[in-house]
């Protein structure tokens, strides 16, 4: 059954968001963690190495331009996951909200050295609630393209004055890169706070 998309922005409004236990699996529930990551605009931290890589124009990256390819490489086993929690149900709806300018998604791409096809090696994806980002999942298949795709986002949501951007759970690698873990009071506190936290109507 499809989500309800007015229903899943009014969730992610009140800080809930859906999840499944496996890719195959078709039912979907509700999550509202005891705690939260998030990345502190102001506090995002690019490695010396990182910076490098950026300077270097390693990788050309693009916003909403393979939105779809990116949730469904994120919803694919990989290395360091053995099942994601991306279920068809919920890559179906991400991809309508996509395409009615609620979720966006960041690419990088490099170019393939043997066959010179561009390929898409990392990205990101999200929604976006006024001046709230909900990040949901990353991928690369290149050092540092996740991370790249990250600094990338970070900026862009400073220079459209966003002041919140939400990554659900702590892991060592967002920790690395400035995120922090609040309370999920404390998480609905902020939301509530940010520019036009309300859900717009998908109508």
């Amino acid at each position: 059954m499809a989500i309800d998309l007015e229903l899943l922005l009014k969730a992610y409004a009140s800080g809930i968001f859906p999840m499944a236990d496996a890719r195959d699996d078709p039912d979907t529930f509700w999550v509202e963690p005891k705690s939260r990551a998030i990345i502190p605009l102001d506090n995002f931290r690019m490695s010396r190495s990182l910076r490098k890589t950026i300077r270097t124009d390693r990788f050309r990256v693009t916003a909403d331009l393979a939105f779809a390819d990116v949730i469904a490489i994120c919803a694919e086993e990989a290395a360091d996951r053995r099942e994601t929690w991306i279920n068809p149900e919920i890559e179906e709806a991400f991809n309508r909200l996509h395409q009615l300018g609620f979720a966006h998604s960041i690419e990088c791409w490099q170019t393939d050295e043997t066959t010179g096809e561009e390929l898409l090696v990392g990205g990101l994806y999200g929604l976006s609630i006024g001046g709230a980002f909900c990040g949901e999942s990353m991928f690369s298949r290149a050092r540092d393209a996740s991370k790249v795709a990250l600094a990338w986002l970070v900026a862009r949501l400073k220079a459209g004055r966003y002041e919140l951007l939400d990554c659900q759970f702590m892991t060592d690698h967002l920790r690395s890169l400035g995120a922090i873990e609040i309370s999920q009071q404390a998480y609905l506190a902020e939301l509530k706070g940010v520019r036009g936290y309300a859900p717009s109507s998908v109508s």
